[in-house]
């Protein structure tokens, strides 16, 4: 993997706002902040996608993002949560550094995530079901 601004945050290169850092992670508040309180987990091992990503990496990265989001909703009383994870440029992903984003959020926030539903029916969701082997 080569080196991205979360990989020089981590290193200590680059200034950041921490909130938590453990062996395998490292969260910092967000610099596009969408709202208060907007938080990025970040694994400290480079990784690019969640498809680079061992089991135990994942565990410890969903650790952390799970104490963040309790942390974030005592100290901002958000209405909800997102957290939001984006895989390669197609899937929106803008930063080539696995992370997640948690995300305070409240009626009316401005924020939007919306796709098309495609509503196909349960033969062809049967047919997708048989093509996906999960070890």
């Amino acid at each position: 993997m080569t080196e991205t601004i979360f990989s020089k945050i981590i290193a200590g290169e680059i200034p950041c706002a921490k909130v938590y850092e453990d062996e395998h992670t490292f969260a910092f508040m967000d610099a596009g902040q969408v709202n208060p309180g907007h938080v990025l987990v970040a694994t400290k091992e480079p990784a690019e996608t969640i498809l680079d990503l061992d089991e135990d990496l994942a565990a410890a990265l969903f650790r952390t993002v799970t104490k963040v989001a309790k942390a974030v909703q005592v100290a901002f009383e958000p209405e909800g949560l997102t957290l939001l994870q984006a895989n390669k440029p197609a899937g929106l992903q803008t930063v080539p550094h696995f992370h997640v984003h948690v995300l305070p959020r409240y009626t009316d926030d401005g924020v939007g995530l919306t796709w098309p539903k495609k509503d196909p029916d349960l033969e062809t969701l049967r047919g997708y079901a048989g093509r996906i082997a999960v070890e």
